[in-house]
């Protein structure tokens, strides 16, 4: 093949690639469209599931994670956690290392507040943690402070920020735990002196891996799975599709069921116009067992929005890659889905960046 042949191809491919972005940039009512877009990607060949994500002022920031970097689970590799922080200054600009967590961390629950990333509770390859504490970038620098620990260890929860109060719920408690966690727990963060308050939780299940939401002044608990204990002791999930609303001054109550499971869907779930948010991609448990792993086509890509007004989910689109086991970041005008697991134990190093257009 010639230069001019292998040039050629790269721009057909590059063309190909715009028209699938742009089918998949599904109508929204016939008003708004789903726009993807590549960002750089971290400077890591592998990339991190459960990283912490979230933005400091003009800064986004990712830390820490997990990933296997030698060989995948099947084939006896050991998952390795991190302390890595990368940070992002420019939307089209390189990330950049720019200091470590107080230790190898991740699976935690990750929320961007005014003052700084709040990073709550998460696992390394030993324990989970109860810790919680706040990165934010001073004057060039990464700082980190601590926040009031959390009731008890937990990884693996989801968590959202409604007003000034920080929401969080399910979760595990330990590596070998069989059984997840029902707890919902809340830190008001315009009080100095506030701890974590244990709140009444939702009706459903025990969860983990859950989708928060924050909308029309409540706090969303979406999906999920829940574990027990098999006949051989070892832990087995139950995918859910049932979903909650939490009014502070009200309580619970239960919305319609998502059409599929979106277990460890990129958390908090954005929310958009005044009535509506999304839940992009997550595993819908159809594949849990699928051989060979090494040939897994990976998790679903559809995109699922709800509507509080009508308590309705509608398939609205797919996002290029189906992600899960992160973050997604509201930054600059766009939501920002930094790396995360495409396939069991392959994460990938890819940031992808949604925008609503007109």
């Amino acid at each position: 093949m010639n230069l001019q042949s292998l040039s050629l191809g790269i721009v057909c491919r590059s063309l190909l690639l715009f028209v699938v972005l742009q089918i998949n940039a599904a109508s929204i009512h016939g008003q708004e469209s789903l726009l993807w877009r590549a960002l750089p990607s971290l400077p890591d060949h592998e990339g991190f599931a459960g990283p912490f994500a979230g933005t400091d002022d003009s800064v986004m920031m990712v830390a820490g994670g997990a990933n296997f970097p030698k060989n995948m689970p099947w084939e006896g590799g050991t998952k390795v956690w991190y302390d890595r922080v990368f940070l992002l200054d420019v939307l089209e600009g390189n990330w950049r290392e720019v200091g470590k967590l107080p230790r190898p961390l991740g699976y935690g629950v990750s929320i961007s507040t005014v003052d700084g990333i709040v990073c709550i509770g998460g696992s390394d390859a030993n324990r989970h943690y109860q810790d919680c504490f706040r990165l934010k970038w001073q004057q060039g620098k990464l700082e980190a402070a601590t926040l009031p620990s959390l009731p008890k260890p937990c990884a693996n929860a989801c968590g959202a920020l409604l007003a000034n109060t920080i929401y969080v719920a399910g979760g595990l408690e330990s590596p070998t735990a069989t059984e997840t966690l029902k707890t919902f727990w809340s830190l008001d963060l315009s009080d100095p002196q506030a701890q974590w308050q244990e709140l009444e939780p939702w009706p459903g299940s025990a969860r983990m891996l859950s989708v928060a939401a924050v909308q029309d002044g409540s706090f969303f608990l979406c999906s999920g799975t829940n574990l027990k204990a098999g006949a051989d002791g070892k832990a087995i999930r139950e995918y859910l599709r049932d979903a909650y609303r939490y009014e502070p001054k009200r309580g619970w109550k239960r919305i319609a069921d998502l059409p599929r499971s979106a277990v460890a869907a990129p958390t908090p779930a954005p929310a958009y116009s005044e009535s509506k948010f999304l839940v992009i991609g997550g595993d819908d448990g159809t594949l849990i067992d699928f051989q060979p792993p090494e040939k897994h086509p990976g998790f679903p890509k559809t995109i699922l929005e709800y509507d509080i007004v009508s308590d309705r989910w509608q398939n609205v689109g797919e996002m290029p890659v189906g992600h899960v086991t992160t973050s997604i970041v509201g930054w600059q005008n766009r939501w920002i889905i930094p790396t995360g697991e495409i396939r069991p134990g392959k994460r990938s190093p890819s940031v992808w960046s949604l925008q609503l257009s007109k």
